[in-house]
């Protein structure tokens, strides 16, 4: 089958560094055909920088090339069949409808929405409307990581879940280039960058509880708000019930001086650790085992890759579907609202 059609909607940071190298790196199953972006500045040069195919065509709000519109006239393109959009998290969920409402499969950045509320919407909308229709996915690169597949499956080797914590800290600074994303130095939304890059942490998480086939059930955090630049919270502490019973620890935190990322976990017959990049074994009575996954990058090429691929399967991948996206979410938003509750207890139904 020839590669599929698909054009990349956004020009930001991400979309620059990791979707378009995705994309094309893709040649096998994706073909890019066009660009979009709110300005044709914009959208030309990522175009140009990426020196991508003269072919594809650019389009905006302000115009484009050959007169071309924006986001409706592109959706209207004659063989487009898919787009991967990467825009504000507030603005996503209309442009996911557009495409879908036009036939056009969708891989969209996480989160989901804003919200658990707004993402059960969204997610039934897109299950009652479009059985037999085109697709809905949610990129989540963590889930691609070779490195956390592995602990997946070495959790799913070593028997009954006793136990987790991970801890995942940095501090991101004024003058960083995420934090000077207009959108993300003043977020609308909950959780601020807990919201934009804890998900991804939560999603690791998930992906190697469930090699064990539990998941979390119900939480009781704390939230605070260490530096005044990263509003409305930057750090959270919580604890987590599971559904074997068992309990687990989980602190983020974009506001401060540690540093660094552990993701441990203690099995009847042993115990799992993740850092980036290396999955630490050790099963009882044995010597550690370490496993190294320099090449994994960030996991968006794998990402890309496996939507064109089942694009081309005509298949959804379970991995990138609409109700793994919302099962992250909603133990995000479960951490915040607990901690606006004073650690009061908060229970998760579609995690």
């Amino acid at each position: 089958m020839p590669p599929l059609p698909i054009a990349l909607i956004g020009s930001g940071i991400f979309a620059r560094e990791e979707h378009l190298p995705a994309i094309l790196a893709a040649s096998s199953s994706l073909s890019l055909v066009a660009i979009y972006s709110r300005s044709l500045a914009s959208a030309t040069a990522l175009a140009e920088q990426a020196g991508v195919d003269p072919g594809v065509e650019v389009y905006s709000d302000d115009g484009g090339k050959d007169g071309k519109g924006g986001y409706e006239e592109l959706l209207k393109k004659d063989g487009l069949k898919g787009v991967v959009i990467a825009l504000p998290i507030l603005t996503q969920p209309s442009y996911i409808c557009k495409a879908l409402e036009a036939g056009k499969h969708v891989l969209a950045e996480k989160p989901i929405a804003k919200d658990v509320a707004t993402a059960v919407e969204l997610t039934s909308w897109y299950r009652d409307n479009f059985a037999n229709g085109p697709t809905f996915s949610i990129a989540e690169n963590f889930r691609f990581l070779d490195s956390y597949l592995y602990a997946s499956e070495q959790v799913a080797s070593l028997g009954r879940v006793l136990g987790f914590r991970v801890r995942v800290h940095s501090f991101v600074q004024p003058g960083g280039k995420y934090f000077e994303t207009a959108w993300r130095k003043k977020p609308e939304y909950q959780g601020g960058f807990l919201l934009d890059g804890g998900v991804h942490f939560v999603a690791g998480t998930r992906l190697v509880l469930g090699g064990a086939g539990v998941k979390p059930v119900k939480t009781s955090a704390w939230t605070t708000q260490l530096q005044e630049h990263l509003p409305p919270v930057d750090t959270v502490d919580a604890t987590v019930r599971l559904s074997n019973g068992a309990s687990g620890t989980i602190s983020l935190s974009f506001g401060t001086t540690f540093s660094g990322s552990e993701y441990a976990f203690a099995l009847e017959k042993g115990t799992v650790t993740v850092s980036r990049g290396k999955v630490t074994v050790k099963r009882n009575g044995e010597d550690e085992q370490v496993k190294n996954f320099p090449d994994e990058g960030s996991g968006v090429k794998q990402e890309i890759a496996a939507w064109g691929k089942a694009l081309q399967e005509g298949k959804e991948n379970k991995r990138q579907s609409p109700e793994e996206a919302l099962g992250d979410l909603e133990w995000l938003e479960a951490m915040l609202q607990s901690g606006e509750k004073g650690g009061a207890p908060v229970e998760l139904h579609h995690s």
